[in-house]
């Protein structure tokens, strides 16, 4: 489990081809590794990956080809957010988050207002029930608050806020139109849906 408050910017320094996905190296920028063994869960832009080999600031990932088609930004070299799995009994200061990704949405609007930036997403149709004003929701492993959301033909829009620090601290301040997100819609949010549509 994660809190989607980003601990570093890493770098994917190096993507190798396997038989069935890639083998990502990535320099872990400013997150401490000393407590991260082979095993550990580390989650990158949102998603959750498994540490392969660590040798000092540098770790390794096998992404396979099923990770590859349901998530954005793993596939090449370029920043990362990145954020170690959650001890027990440690705050959240975000909100509980799975490093599962639900679907890639689309950045359609990124604009400075002030001292903070309006960042609006597409999502993916299937994933609107989920998403409500106010509800949490994690926009390439960050946790973010949904202060708008719009449906649509097209598949439903979001706004979120995003402050000087969440941009200073994450990737989210690379983004412009256009450019693709990896979306997780709130925890809460699956289990209801889930208690509404079983049945007895």
């Amino acid at each position: 489990m994660f809190s989607g408050i980003v601990q570093a910017i890493g770098t994917i320094e190096k993507v190798e081809a396997l038989e069935s996905g890639v083998r990502l190296t990535v320099n872990a920028g400013s997150l401490d590794l000393a407590d991260t063994s082979i095993g550990d869960s580390i989650a990158m832009n949102g998603a959750c990956m498994t540490a392969t080999s660590i040798s000092g600031n540098r770790f390794t990932v096998d992404v396979s080809r099923e990770s590859l088609g349901v998530t954005a930004g793993l596939d090449a070299t370029g920043k990362v957010n990145l954020e170690k799995a959650m001890a027990l009994g440690e705050r959240i200061d975000g909100h509980l988050v799975t490093g599962h990704v639900d679907g890639i949405g689309e950045a359609t609007a990124f604009e400075r207002l002030g001292e903070s930036t309006r960042l609006e997403i597409r999502a993916p149709r299937e994933l609107g029930r989920y998403i409500a004003r106010k509800g949490s929701i994690t926009v390439d492993g960050v946790s973010l608050t949904v202060n708008r959301v719009e449906d649509a033909d097209a598949g439903p829009t979001f706004e979120v806020n995003l402050i000087a620090h969440t941009l200073e601290v994450t990737t989210l301040s690379r983004l412009a139109p256009g450019k693709k997100v990896n979306l997780e819609i709130d925890l809460v949010a699956r289990y209801i849906e889930r208690m509404l549509t079983a049945r007895a």
